[in-house]
């Protein structure tokens, strides 16, 4: 069965004449990943906007790659985009990557301009950085979070400088984000959007999903979740999706590349696995039962573990692993003690919640 590094090798037509689909999306929201500082032309750049084809063809491209999960997979997507009828002459520009760990923010985004007249905007997902991940956790408690706003002010800068319709997407958080932005920019902009693309991406707050923005464009918006989603049904209540099957296990089905795509979709099974449905009804169930002070407190605390080892991103861990254990038992035990005794008392109401969860299941309630 083929992936989307498949799809985009040997899909011929250009967007005239195929038009847009979800798989396309998928594919430019993976590709917004990497990383094309000095590549290409920023928001207040004057340069031309470049082709994918161009940047296959520039030198020193392990910069890009820097940093990005399965580096690999995301080589061999950048060659089969490049050598593609579809893919090679989309025009890319307004890129823009920004970190701000005192502000718990990670954002980047891209603009692709595509030959059937349209430009497709995608945020980029979760990166590896902890930051990152950490501002994903942040949603559970502050709306919006740094990223979502940086979002609608992208959205509608790009909108401005471009006179066309749009299409908006990304990948995990990048699909939370599109989404969010899309309901927040200017009226005139929301008008001139024709897609929304959410990849796996988590939900919104109740609040969101009530307010009138949001019910104007929900008919507008293409969730997408694999069979055993774990990040896109997080806060996951009130939008409806589609199951993409994936050739992975568990959480490894986050992967874009694990994907199956069948012609020009994806293979598509009737529901969420029920082993992944139990285990997102029971997490949400916890993230409800907690307020937003509390669930920033055990959110914090964490986080604050994970910086004592001084690792910024997820592949620091992986060296000298024992001294960063370390310090992060030390950290844990310099927590004063109502905070450790709350954290590790949430962390039992999870496992207490799941045992309940197990036996309603068996006694069919």
């Amino acid at each position: 069965m083929k992936n989307i590094i498949d799809y985009a090798a040997e899909e011929s037509d250009n967007f005239q004449k195929k038009e847009f689909n979800v798989v396309d999306s998928l594919v430019l929201s993976q590709f917004a990943y990497l990383h094309f500082d000095g590549l290409v032309p920023g928001i207040s750049d004057t340069a031309k906007p470049v082709s994918i084809a161009e940047i296959a063809h520039r030198e020193n491209l392990n910069a890009m790659f820097h940093g990005v999960r399965d580096s690999d997979s995301n080589r061999r997507l950048l060659y089969a985009l490049a050598g593609s009828p579809r893919f090679r002459d989309v025009k890319m520009t307004f890129y823009v990557n920004k970190i701000d760990f005192k502000a718990e923010k990670q954002f980047s985004a891209i603009t692709y301009l595509l030959d059937d007249g349209t430009a497709y905007i995608a945020y980029r997902g979760t990166d590896s950085t902890f930051v990152g991940w950490k501002e994903d956790f942040n949603m559970a408690f502050i709306s919006p979070v740094p990223s979502q706003e940086e979002g609608v002010k992208y959205l509608n800068a790009v909108a401005e400088l471009i006179l066309c319709d749009l299409k908006i997407g990304g990948h995990s958080k990048g699909g939370n984000i599109a989404v969010y932005s899309s309901i927040k920019c200017h009226q005139p902009i929301q008008n001139r959007i024709t897609h929304v693309f959410s990849h796996d991406g988590p939900g919104f707050r109740d609040e969101i999903f009530l307010c009138r923005e949001y019910l104007s464009m929900k008919d507008r918006i293409h969730k997408t979740l694999p069979q055993s989603s774990v990040i896109g049904m997080l806060l996951q209540h009130q939008e409806n999706y589609s199951v993409v099957k994936s050739n992975r296990i568990w959480i490894m089905q986050h992967d874009p590349f694990s994907w199956l795509v069948d012609d020009s979709d994806f293979c598509y099974v009737q529901t969420v696995k029920s082993s992944a449905m139990f285990m997102n009804t029971m997490l949400n169930k916890w993230i409800s039962s907690l307020d937003d002070s509390k669930r920033e407190l055990f959110v914090d605390t964490l986080y604050q573990v994970i910086k004592a080892t001084g690792a910024t991103t997820f592949y620091d861990l992986t060296g000298d692993w024992q001294k960063k254990a370390v310090a992060a038992l030390k950290a844990i035990k310099g927590i004063d003690e109502d905070t450790r005794i709350f954290v590790l008392k949430t962390i039992g109401s999870l496992f207490v919640l799941a045992v309940k969860n197990l036996r309603d299941i068996h006694s069919g309630n």
